[in-house]
């Protein structure tokens, strides 16, 4: 054996740059020579290691960034206890700007307000509201009512709320209807998608406001401080004896006039509004309130409001309403009940009967849908196109018409063989187009179904009175036809000129002409020059009798506003001025025969007397909500002013948005 050969011996490198003339400065270029040197010393797999590593950390970062920046987007959603709280409102805003321009207050210098230009929206591909193109008027009138504080706390102090109260009739849109016998707000994750979007805004000259709008707003700003002085946060106006009345005890003019306060430019209404919206507006209370009628108005108001504004508020307002809503819906058939408490959550149909009006259980769908679209919850939209599913498959139906009522257990129509666009039938109608629209023209079976209906009532109902041959829609009752046509049919001109608008065939706009003529009669044939709620039409010629004739029963005006409406749409689509005309000879009856000096409208009880029209001493909260605001639209010269290409308005007046394609 040899002995193993000695360890070779250990030796240390040293590295050294030799640099002729240089003197070593630290230089940043000489370090990255270094670290590059070390680099290139390392082995393939240190450097791999090294990398990876690397690559790692980079993409931790990147997936905290996210969470972080969705966090504190949730969070600047919400306003906090101390903003909610805030005496003033000016100076609450919300996360976003809003998506169109705040209206200017009363007192404003209409040269300034030149200054804030319109905005146009663009294509949004994203839930939230869309881009809008309305802007706030650029005057308003200045000899402004301001609140009485005191009288309406005296006022207010006297008079006794009732929240439980059983009641005993029937409401269709404001009319008394005697019977006939036989929550979870928002979650963070969703408050991003929930705000406006903002997008690049075109800019555009705003159109002054004409003096007829001037006189509207006017009105309006009478029947405000009514409503202030006596009625404040409490659901409808007693004109005359200067208090209130409670159907729901939720400030229902109040919520019914949010937009149409935005859209006239009073800023300082809208801001005490808003200010009772957020404070005062409380939905966990022990009261039943109306499918339909709370729907419209309230989830309506306060949708429509959220997309003018932009404000946060009034979306999750919505969601909590629109949840206290949904037990309606837990029927056999999924039709939904009458009524339902939003306290509790118990629904029931009415006392008289199980049955459901057909209008009713159809005219929740924009609303509806839209809170969907923007929650991002499915169970809204799922609930009501499950009953427009339903009705769309229901046999009883004649050439498109539909009964007026239906059972919430069976599902069946009931009451067969009476077809009506009057009370309980005629948004049922309305409601087929508006989703149509509001699909973006997608959902060819509600299409199929309004077309069809529309041929129907062509066929059975159409006629024409004597002397002067009006065009009517009367009604049919197991085939026998009544020559009757309530106010409420009068929406269907508007309705019929809305489709034409869309790409309907051009003989729906011949009809809208003529039942618009009809609905002007029914004004101007009356002394007070405003329309009674039920007309009837004389079919054989007489020369002592008019076109129109009233029956005592039917003789009252409420204030509504399907007549203006429709003038409003009528004007849209063919601009001929003599609808504003007409529109203008209606408001200043409303002025001269409902007026009352102390603040508010008052309906009337005899549109064919006009030394005693007989008040009834109510203000219906629509006519805030829609009578004025369709006037103050009719007459405005812009037409880009809630453009019927961007927005689909609900059966209360209340704008939605056209969704635009995903």
């Amino acid at each position: 054996m040899y002995p193993p050969p000695p360890p070779a011996p250990h030796r240390d490198f040293i590295s050294v740059t030799l640099s002729l003339g240089e003197s070593y400065d630290n230089s940043k270029s000489r370090r990255r020579r270094s670290c590059w040197r070390k680099w290139k010393q390392l082995s393939r797999l240190q450097r791999n290691v090294i990398l990876f590593a690397l690559a790692f950390l980079i993409l931790c970062g990147f997936l905290s960034y996210v969470q972080v920046a969705d966090h504190w987007k949730g969070l600047s959603g919400r306003p906090t206890e101390e903003e909610k709280m805030r005496p003033e409102i000016p100076g609450l805003k919300p996360a976003n700007p809003p998506v169109l321009p705040a209206p200017q207050k009363a007192d404003a210098n209409p040269e300034d307000f030149l200054e804030m230009l319109p905005q146009k929206p663009r294509r949004h591909f994203r839930q939230g509201p869309p881009h809008l193109q309305i802007r706030a008027p650029n005057t308003v009138p200045k000899d402004r009512t301001h609140d009485d504080t005191k009288e309406r706390e005296a006022v207010q102090g006297n008079a006794q709320q009732e929240e439980n109260t059983q009641r005993t009739v029937i409401s269709w849109r404001g009319a008394v209807i005697e019977p006939e016998q036989g929550t979870e707000l928002p979650s963070r994750r969703l408050e991003a998608s929930m705000k406006p979007s903002l997008a690049a805004r075109v800019k555009k000259e705003p159109v002054p406001l004409n003096e007829r709008q001037k006189g509207v707003i006017e009105a309006f700003l009478h029947a405000w401080k009514g409503y202030c002085k006596f009625a404040w946060g409490h659901d409808e106006l007693k004109p005359i004896s200067r208090t209130f009345s409670e159907w729901f005890g939720l400030g229902l003019t109040l919520i019914d006039s949010l937009d149409t306060m935005w859209i006239l430019g009073l800023k300082k209404e809208f801001e005490e509004a808003r200010k009772w919206v957020s404070e005062e507006l409380k939905f966990q209370k022990n009261v039943d309130v109306n499918l339909f009628e709370s729907t419209i108005r309230i989830l309506g108001g306060l949708l429509s409001t959220y997309h003018l504004s932009g404000d946060s508020l009034f979306l999750r307002k919505a969601e909590d309403f629109g949840n206290r809503l949904m037990p309606a819906f837990a029927t056999p058939s999924k039709i939904p009940y009458s009524d339902v408490n939003i306290g509790t959550g118990v629904a029931h149909p009415p006392q008289w009967t199980s049955d459901s009006t057909v209008a009713e259980v159809t005219s929740i769908q924009l609303e509806f849908r839209e809170l969907s679209r923007l929650t991002g919850i499915k169970k809204f939209q799922e609930a009501v196109e499950e009953v427009t599913r339903h009705i769309h498959s229901l046999s009883g139906k004649k050439d498109g018409l539909v009964p007026m009522f239906i059972n919430t257990h069976s599902g069946l129509f009931t009451h067969p063989g009476v077809f009506t666009l009057g009370a309980r039938a005629d948004s049922y109608y309305e409601y087929l187009l508006k989703q149509w629209i509001q699909g973006g023209k997608k959902e060819t079976q509600l299409l199929e179904d309004y077309v069809a209906a529309i041929q129907g009532v062509r066929t059975h109902l159409l006629r024409r009175s004597q002397p002067r041959k009006l065009t009517f829609v009367g009604e049919l009752a197991h085939g026998r036809f009544s020559a009757k046509m309530d106010h409420l049919v009068c929406f269907l001109p508007g309705t019929l000129a809305l489709g034409v608008h869309h790409g309907l065939p051009a003989d729906h706009m011949e009809l809208a002409q003529a039942l618009m003529e009809t609905c002007y009669q029914m004004n101007r044939q009356m002394e007070t020059g405003l329309s009674p709620e039920i007309a009837h039409f004389n079919l054989y010629p007489r020369a002592d009798r008019q076109d129109v004739e009233v029956k005592p029963a039917d003789r009252h005006n409420l204030l509504r506003p399907e007549t203006v409406e429709s003038l409003f749409y009528l004007y849209r689509v063919t601009g001929d001025r003599k609808y504003q005309d007409w529109g203008w000879e209606i408001l200043q009856s409303f002025n001269k025969y409902t007026r009352v000096p102390s603040g508010g409208y008052s309906s009337i009880n005899n549109v064919q007397d006009s030394n005693k029209p007989q008040p009834r001493d109510k203000m219906e909260s629509f006519f805030l909500g829609e009578t004025l605001k369709y006037l103050f639209l009719l007459f405005s010269d812009d037409p880009d002013l809630l453009s019927l290409d961007t927005y689909v308005f609900n059966t209360e007046a209340h704008p939605l948005p056209i969704w635009a394609p995903a």
